[in-house]
């Protein structure tokens, strides 16, 4: 996968990418959270060189997702930053199972080149500049659950309040890191993942926010209901000790 495709539309949700091996059709469209844009990529990459099939990745907000689900959006396979979501789908019948984890995500505090805020695990860089601060980015809380995750942590250390108004709201967790990077805001939270990227690192510095400052972000991922048969396939090499690594590699931490 070219990344530079990537570095254009960071930002712009949904995403969608064909992943393609000798001109083969697709046999797996994928919806996936946003936090999963490079690493997904990779691992679709691995599998059509080594399998000679294709799979389509569109990349977005988890909850936004699951209510297009639920309108009919035609897809095989739904992998979500919130496993509940998963469970919603499943309770309405719209998928085969109740899925399977794949990941436990983290999120991260990033600061554009240029910013002065430092960065410390209970953000008191953060606390400090408060007032100096323009544009604080965070995705969505009420549809991403990296954005839920990271008003979670802000509300824990008591930050919420006095950056409330300084908040620039992601449609998603790859769009609050494009305000990021394009110095939209000086800092933000955003997904590890994304944050540890080559094709974001390069733009801030970023620290991993303690995992006990929000609830759990477990991942889950689920055929649904009319998935093409052929979409077994990668949904059973994503759960493989070499998809598993390409996640690891970019911080995830898998079952």
């Amino acid at each position: 996968m070219d990344r530079r495709a990537f570095v254009s539309i960071l930002g712009l949700a949904p995403l969608s990418v064909s992943v393609r091996a000798q001109s083969r059709p697709v046999i797996a469209r994928v919806l996936a959270a946003s936090d999963l844009k490079f690493a997904l990529a990779d691992v679709a990459e691995l599998f059509a060189r080594e399998t000679g099939n294709s799979v389509q990745l569109t990349m977005g907000s988890s909850g936004n997702f699951t209510q297009q689900i639920r309108q009919g959006m035609d897809a095989d396979l739904f992998m979500s930053a919130d496993e509940g979501y998963v469970y919603q789908l499943a309770d309405a019948g719209l998928t085969r199972d109740r899925g399977v984890a794949y990941a436990l995500g983290r999120i991260a505090l990033f600061a554009a080149h240029g910013s002065r805020v430092s960065l410390d695990a209970l953000l008191d860089g953060v606390r400090g500049a408060v007032n100096d601060i323009r544009h604080f980015a965070i995705a969505n809380p009420l549809h991403a659950p990296y954005g839920r995750a990271a008003q979670q942590a802000l509300q824990r250390l008591g930050l919420w309040d006095s950056l409330r108004q300084k908040l620039v709201l992601g449609e998603n967790i790859s769009q609050a890191t494009q305000f990021l990077t394009s110095g939209a805001a000086e800092v933000g939270v955003t997904a590890y993942s994304l944050a540890i990227s080559p094709v974001v690192s390069v733009h801030g510095r970023s620290l991993l926010v303690p995992d006990t400052l929000h609830e759990p972000l477990r991942q889950r991922m689920v055929l649904l209901k009319a998935a093409d048969p052929r979409a077994a396939a990668f949904y059973a090499y994503l759960q493989t000790p070499a998809a598993r690594a390409v996640l690891q590699r970019y911080g995830f931490v898998t079952p």
